[in-house]
């Protein structure tokens, strides 16, 4: 049950494969990208057309796929520990991913470009995988009843136990198990893990950190040790149900009150007391960032006013202080005006005064090192200004950010921050230019005025403009960006007056305030984070993934709260599934290119021998060049041009000193040479980067291949650095 649930549930969570089929499908493209090279026009048409394929699967799975119906009330909470500090309850998606997968097979059958897919490349094993797993999930939902719920609790000060329970709905479900541990496991696994309660009374030689499960009272639990779930069996035997009279289980029969999908709390205050006491020195820092006050932190996903919608809370025991209120109360953000509607990316926040952070951020410096604000003073007596008070209470604590493009086109951004004083602020910039002998272009249009600064970055130059204009400072890539802002605020074009906005708030927001709005283009994202190509990115475009994310905040005296619109892919599952399947994708990914740098050293190791044998006066090869073919293609061999390896690896540039890549990892060879012939080699493959691979190989002229887990290398080793490496086991 614990192996079929971490392998097979992610998939199924939440909607079943109606958006696990984006996500996978997205998930192995971002693998097979990995590499540096780009696909080729013709593999990213094809991506293309198997994404439009895919988002229209999307929209299918959406209409036909029925989802559980929230739920008001749980049978399961009143059963927990007096003492557990962690609770999620989610509801069971066997049905739902069965019917999804019932019409992804569908698709399948009518479906050519989906189909050919499917079946080849990493697909043509993986697929038949990920369609047995969701089979299995959903025979075993048939035993489950309509929650399940996994809780943590401590008694005393010991590590938390964890548990997972669910009903029982049919008889039959521990031959079941029994069976499909068996199937799915890894290792031979003995019946006797799956017990009754009669039989985990007599049960011994358990090992401690050993998953066991419990079929008692219509309940199947799952949880760490023998000892775990005796002690459970033994509270349910006490029917003690004092979990739901406190605090914390009252907080979470709140949760079901409105109707809930998905609840997951956990309570910091208790969490918080768990946690082994450092030096009184870190002690009181923390306590003075006011997140000593932590009560409950509680994530829910349920219908407002019929809409799906995700919130979380973070509350305190009382009124929040330190750095957990800075976030202000809830207000109007005129910064949203200037948003340009083409924005990828923007974050707007309301501070508390930033004269009053910068003292909370000196009273947090000063109280581990009473020096650490004194470079800070220098600067200020040198420049004759006071970062306070010249400049931070000048400004309201209104910031917005904004990106309107990604790599690898030039960056264009920028910063609004309303200013409680525009022409104080603008004069204190002047003294600072003219102590740092700094002298801004200006100019003036419509009665604002300009200033641009030229900055070298790298090997280019970048003009950064600003400008006082409606009680804002703003900040910009360029005079034309700045001055583009102030005209949608003028007249009124802004993102905050379109309708992609106003349609993905929360369904919570009803023309609220708010403390902070995040917005986002997911395609948008997702195209740079993954390498997606244009043709890909177009045919997503119609897709869930291109519903704009907007996440509202919310500052309230004791409690910070959160919440999003989740009508397409809801941002808290998109994480998890991101989290789970993406990364178990990379590793599969840097797990292979590993075998081929070991395969490909190897071959290198080869090709010197017979190169050696070959040439005798030459001795080793001093490159990977001479070991590879002639470049003219005149398939000619000499000393030159071996043709002992692929020209991938030993193509023309691959000369001494250069790196050549294959499989997300670069190759090289240094030779020690007395005049003639090259006595010794040194063989070296490193990662391209920490996403295409885990470890770094060498090889000398022994053959023997060495590895080390670490960065990737940004120079060649020596003989005997390598040789310290240990060796790889065959």
């Amino acid at each position: 049950m614990h192996m079929l649930l971490t392998r097979s549930f992610p998939q199924s969570f939440r909607y079943g494969l109606t958006y696990a089929a984006l996500t996978v499908f997205l998930s192995f493209t971002a693998a097979a990208q990995v590499n540096p090279t780009q696909p080729s026009p013709e593999d990213a048409k094809k991506l293309a057309v198997v994404a439009a394929q895919f988002a229209q699967l999307s929209q299918k799975l959406r209409a036909r796929v029925e989802l559980p119906m929230p739920r008001h009330e749980s049978r399961l909470l009143p059963l927990l520990a007096e003492s557990t500090l962690a609770y999620v309850a989610i509801p069971n998606y066997g049905e739902a991913s069965h019917q999804a997968l019932a019409v992804f097979r569908e698709e399948l059958k009518t479906n050519e470009e989906l189909r050919a897919w499917w079946q080849k490349g990493d697909m043509a094993t993986e697929g038949p995988k990920i369609e047995d797993r969701l089979e299995q999930f959903y025979e075993l939902s048939q035993y489950l009843g309509d929650e399940i719920v996994v809780m943590a609790a401590s008694e005393g000060k010991g590590d938390p136990k964890f548990l997972l329970l669910s009903e029982v709905r049919k008889p039959g479900l521990k031959t079941y198990l029994q069976g499909l541990v068996k199937e799915i496991s890894d290792k031979p696994m003995p019946e006797a893990l799956v017990f009754d309660a009669n039989e985990l009374s007599q049960a011994k030689n358990v090992p401690a950190d050993e998953p066991i499960i419990l079929i008692r009272d219509n309940l199947v639990m799952l949880g760490q040790g023998l000892d775990t779930l005796r002690q459970f069996s033994a509270q349910l035997q006490e029917k003690n149900s004092e979990f739901a009279s406190t605090s914390f289980g009252k907080r979470l029969i709140k949760c079901y009150h409105d109707g809930a999908t998905i609840i997951a709390a956990a309570d910091m205050h208790a969490v918080l007391s768990h946690i082994p006491k450092s030096a009184p020195q870190s002690e009181a820092i923390f306590e003075r960032t006011g997140f000593s006050d932590m009560d409950y932190v509680v994530w829910e996903h349920k219908n407002i006013a019929g809409q799906p919608a995700s919130q979380m809370e973070l509350s305190f025991l009382g009124p929040r202080r330190g750095i957990a209120s800075w976030l202000a109360a809830p207000g109007p953000m005129g910064s949203l005006e200037f948003i340009s509607p083409k924005a990828v990316l923007s974050a707007s926040l309301l501070l508390k005064d930033p004269a009053q952070i910068y003292d909370d951020v000196a009273e947090l410096a000063t109280a581990s090192n009473p020096n650490a604000m004194a470079s800070l003073a220098q600067m200020e007596s040198a420049l004759q200004l006071s970062l306070r008070n010249d400049i931070l209470a000048r400004l309201t604590g209104e910031i917005t950010v904004e990106v309107d493009t990604l790599p690898p086109q030039a960056p264009v951004w920028k910063v609004f921050l309303k200013a409680k004083d525009p022409s104080g602020l603008s004069s204190t910039l002047q003294t600072l230019f003219t102590a740092m002998r700094v002298s801004p272009a200006e100019s003036d249009e419509d009665g604002v005025a300009y200033h641009t600064l030229t900055v070298p970055s790298g090997q280019k130059m970048l003009d950064i403009t600003y400008a006082m204009a409606d009680g804002y400072m703003i900040v910009g890539s360029g005079r034309r960006v700045v001055s583009d802002a102030i005209q949608l605020h003028r007249t009124g074009g802004s993102l905050a007056k379109s309708s992609k906005l106003i349609s993905a708030l929360p369904p919570s927001h009803t023309g609220k305030d708010v403390s902070a709005l995040i917005y986002e283009d997911p395609m948008a994202i997702a195209s740079f984070s993954l390498r997606i190509s244009p043709e890909l990115a177009s045919s997503l475009s119609s897709s869930t993934l291109n519903t704009p994310l907007v996440i509202a905040g919310y500052g309230e005296e004791t409690v910070l709260r959160e919440a999003n619109r989740s009508g397409g892919v809801d941002v808290g599952v998109a994480l998890m599934l991101g989290a789970i399947a993406i990364p178990n994708l990379l590793r599969v990914r840097r797990a292979a290119n590993d075998a081929s740098a070991v395969a490909n050293l190897r071959t290198a190791n080869i090709a010197q021998i017979t190169y050696q044998s070959t040439y005798p006066r030459r001795g080793y090869a001093h490159d990977l060049a001479s070991l590879g073919p002639d470049p003219s293609g005149s398939h000619a061999i000499s000393s030159q041009h071996a043709s002992l390896i692929d020209p991938t690896l030993g193509g023309a540039s691959c000369t001494a000193g250069a790196w050549c890549i294959k499989s997300g990892y670069r190759f090289t060879i240094t030779t020690t040479c007395k005049l003639q012939p090259c006595v010794q080699y040194v063989v070296v493959a490193t990662p391209v980067s920490n996403n295409t691979g885990t470890r770094n190989f060498c090889s000398t002229s022994d053959a023997v291949i060495r590895s080390q887990i670490g960065i990737p290398l940004s120079a060649p080793i020596t003989a005997t650095k390598c040789r310290s490496w240990a060796p790889l086991m065959p």
